[in-house]
């Protein structure tokens, strides 16, 4: 399957598995749905002071702890694929970290700051997806290689330009990284369904998920609830309405 193999895909898959878990225990832990945690625990800021005020932060300390626990991430030492999916998924960790934000209320007399209370808040995860689909496009090969210095194996990428262009790169702590190259997903295979019949925008995807091949045009007619009305008592009655809409879909 995908999630055993080493392309950019698998690395953006584990990048974006390890942000949502970390960014959904977080706002849980917040929320109260979590019972072995609460909000952050922010310097100058108690949980108790927290709730008072109607505010709580996101407990990103806690969920990435856990996470980190939850996927034994002592494997370190072990082969390049561990190494790989260790490094993909904390860069998803480090973009939620990223989207951390000190969030203030003021409660002071006519809405002055004479006291304020401030907490952690993450930002919403489609911001933290459209980072890491950024790290996708630019994901690094790599390959292990021997360091002397610290005596274990590292992850290396595409050697430097100017003076020390002899010495592979090492890869950031933001990039994602894979070993193997992607094959093409635009014909079925073990790792593809192919894209085939798939339904597309033609404002925006048709082109490059159709691989070129082309795309149909179908219209059909759909049936949706309208002219909804709240009736006594207490239900929604709604008629049945029917619309022409456009389909457009890959070509074999």
């Amino acid at each position: 399957s995908l999630s055993h193999a080493g392309f950019k895909e698998t690395a953006f898959l584990y990048a974006m598995s390890s942000a949502a878990l970390t960014h959904s225990l977080a706002r849980a832990c917040s929320a109260g749905r979590m019972e072995r945690c609460t909000c952050d625990d922010s310097p100058g800021l108690e949980n108790r002071k927290a709730w008072q005020w109607g505010v709580c932060g996101d407990n990103l300390k806690y969920s990435t702890k856990f996470l980190k626990k939850f996927l034994g991430q002592k494997r370190i030492g072990k082969d390049l694929r561990a190494k790989v999916d260790i490094h993909n998924t904390n860069v998803g960790i480090k973009a939620v970290k990223n989207g951390l934000k000190t969030t203030c209320k003021c409660h002071g007399v006519s809405g002055s700051c004479a006291v304020r209370t401030c907490w952690k808040q993450l930002s919403p995860f489609h911001e933290i997806g459209r980072l890491l689909k950024l790290r996708y496009d630019d994901a690094v090969k790599v390959f292990s290689t021997s360091n002397d210095a610290v005596g274990h194996s590292e992850l290396a990428g595409p050697h430097r330009h100017g003076p020390s262009a002899r010495q592979p790169a090492l890869p950031r702590p933001t990039d994602l990284v894979y070993v193997e190259d992607s094959p093409s997903f635009c014909r079925p295979s073990k790792y593809s369904l192919g894209t085939a019949g798939r339904t597309c925008s033609r404002e925006g995807n048709c082109d490059s998920m159709c691989c070129g091949r082309g795309y149909n045009t179908q219209s059909r007619l759909v049936t949706f609830s309208c002219h909804c009305q709240v009736q006594w008592c207490c239900y929604v009655e709604c008629q049945q309405c029917m619309q022409e809409e456009v389909v457009y879909s890959c070509k074999q």
